[in-house]
């Protein structure tokens, strides 16, 4: 009984003299440590999180209290660490360092642990420093091993699995392969209709038909009560940046406004370490104890799979969300997802649906809004419920972070990393479901921004293609038929399908010149059929944005879908000029550049005077 008397005595004089003015008296420290047993929080977190003071001061005032001296920053690490197992560094609280040449240990130490060490240990060996300090820290003593683990965890638990791993004659084969297909397209109306045009409608009516079908709308199912607050469980947040700090002051007011518990949150923003001014603006948001920094060393592939996969042995929440630098989710969105997962062990990932907010600002930017609208409030959806691998969105994915690491995180060569990974998530049996929490986004607003961004995406799927075929067989066995077919139909079928945009329309303007309307009038059978292949094919296409508008009540947007087939040119070159990266530039990343709309985040226009400097 005595012990226990004590132990509560130390209890209350440490979180007083942690609190300070906060707590002026014994009555009120027994309270604040009772509020923190009932909600499960370390009486430290609670300190830090809840009145504001920080991971500094916190651990600075614990550190005067326990007789221990205190490191605020530590200097930058030798990158050659070995880490016996790289995800337990999700909890480490201690370091071995060297300050001004003698070996020290700073701790971290939780509130029971202060209680421990306080009158006890070498206080010359010993120092206190912040738990995001001791993580960066270690981050950077075992870069070296942290970028070899991005690259190449996956290619260790899939072998020849990775876009690392597709040698330049598959490339290049991939590229004779889509070539041949558009030659057949184009003789199928000329010669061996029987057998080309059925080839043709392989190519192009499966995946229209699959856009039709997905344009139906659906009874949503009831959504399971939102999770308490004691009931959340603790949730990462990875934001990979690079050349992007006009961008962090509204990603610190966008996570700000989640409706999570600031103690469960653990906001990590991944910096590319050779974009200085970016790092600077995220050291300057780490007062908020939320908030933690992860530096990412140079070296190739420059990609964000691979900046992703450098900070994930660091996640320490249950689950994880990956953002994008012009993301504002719903408030709601973390809490609803965790209940999702929560009220069904197996889902391993939810998508989030991305709305470009500033659809209206010009015709390029409602084209891109309608398609987002259809593809992430409709097809991804579609797919989900009929159990076909999901290609997920680039942002907005959540997932189990064990799941997560048990399929090797993202691969740091593709530069379509989402749409990968929810095929590989498929392959292990994994299930994903779309929800209707919406994120919302900046659309480019140049054809050539469009352009360079859909040039990656184009190649990347075309590394996933390539790279999930290379074993048929295996690819089938793992996903079942039902699987495969869907697979091929939606990613091969996307590929060429967007080639053959250009061949149609070219086709239509020559029959045109030469033969004016009447070469337009079926003649037998085959011109149905291939009338049929076209209706299909565009009509599913055009089906599935206006469902998707009208599912996101946006249909102020469908008057300029009326652009579509221009848009769907656009769509042409940049699948050729995908093609011809594939071959020599596999792994370049083209970069989106955010923040360059006129429109806020509340739809209100700025003024050139209100522009954020550098954008």
């Amino acid at each position: 009984m005595g012990a226990a008397i004590f132990y509560a005595v130390d209890a209350v004089a440490l979180l007083r003299a942690v609190l300070a003015d906060h707590c002026p008296n014994d009555d009120a420290a027994r309270q604040h440590l009772a509020a923190c047993t009932a909600r499960g929080i370390d009486p430290l977190d609670y300190c830090a999180h809840d009145f504001g003071l920080g991971n500094r001061e916190t651990w600075a005032r614990a550190a005067r209290w326990a007789g221990y001296p205190f490191v605020p920053a530590l200097p930058a690490q030798r990158g050659d660490t070995m880490i016996d197992r790289l995800d337990a560094l999700a909890d480490a609280r201690s370091i071995r360092t060297t300050i001004d040449g003698h070996a020290v240990t700073l701790v971290a130490p939780r509130f029971a642990h202060v209680l421990g060490l306080r009158g006890r240990g070498s206080r010359a060996h010993v120092r206190f420093a912040p738990p995001d300090a001791i993580e960066r820290a270690l981050a950077s003593a075992a870069s070296a091993q942290l970028m070899d683990n991005a690259r190449q965890r996956m290619s260790l638990l899939w072998p020849r699995a990775s876009a690392a791993d597709l040698p330049r004659h598959v490339r290049i084969a991939f590229a004779v392969l889509v070539t041949a297909t558009i030659v057949l397209a184009m003789l199928a109306g000329a010669i061996l209709r029987p057998f080309l045009i059925p080839v043709v409608a392989a190519v192009l009516m499966a995946p229209g038909m699959l856009r039709l079908a997905a344009a139906l709308p659906q009874r949503l199912p009831a959504e399971p009560a939102p999770l308490s607050d004691r009931d959340l469980p603790f949730y990462t947040v990875l934001i990979p940046l690079r050349d992007e700090a006009h961008m962090v002051p509204l990603l610190r007011q966008a996570m700000g406004r989640l409706d999570y518990p600031s103690h469960l949150l653990d906001i990590k923003f991944v910096v590319e370490a050779k974009s200085p001014q970016t790092v600077r603006a995220v050291e300057r948001a780490l007062d908020d104890p939320r908030f933690r920094i992860i530096e990412v060393p140079p070296g190739p592939p420059n990609t964000k799979p691979k900046a992703l996969d450098y900070a994930l042995p660091f996640a320490r929440g249950e689950f994880i969300v990956v953002y994008d630098a012009e993301d504002v989710p719903d408030a709601d969105q973390l809490r609803r997802a965790a209940t999702r997962f929560r009220a069904d062990p197996a889902l391993a990932c939810l998508q989030a649906e991305l709305v470009p907010e500033n659809a209206h600002e010009n015709p390029l930017t409602a084209l891109f809004a309608g398609e987002y609208a259809g593809l992430f409030g409709r097809l991804l959806p579609a797919l989900a419920r009929w159990k076909l691998p999901v290609p997920l969105g680039g942002t907005s994915n959540h997932f189990r972070t064990a799941v997560l690491r048990s399929v090797g995180g993202w691969d740091a060569f593709n530069v379509t990393e989402d749409a990968d990974l929810g095929v590989r998530l498929a392959r292990r049996g994994h299930r994903a479901e779309a929800f209707t929490s919406r994120t919302h986004e900046e659309a480019p607003l140049t054809v050539r921004a469009w352009m360079a961004q859909r040039t990656r995406w184009m190649k990347g799927w075309m590394q996933t293609y390539c790279v999930h075929n290379r074993a048929p067989l295996r690819l089938l066995r793992d996903l079942g038929w039902r699987g495969f077919l869907g697979f091929q139909i939606l990613v091969g079928g996307m590929i060429v399908s967007s080639l053959l945009h250009t061949v149609f329309l070219g086709s239509v303007i020559a029959r045109l010149m030469f033969e004016g309307l009447v070469g337009f009038v079926p003649v037998d059978a085959w011109d149905l059929f291939a009338l049929g292949i076209i209706g299909a094919g565009y009509g599913g296409a055009v089906a599935l944005v206006i469902s998707g508008l009208i599912h996101q009540r946006a249909l102020h947007l469908a008057v300029f879908q009326l652009l579509l087939p221009a848009y769907w040119l656009l769509h042409s070159i940049a699948t050729l000029y995908a093609v011809i990266e594939l071959i020599t530039a596999p792994s370049h990343w083209a970069k989106t550049t955010h923040g360059v709309t006129r429109v806020t985040r509340t739809g209100v226009e700025r003024s050139d005077a209100e522009r954020v400097p550098g954008e």
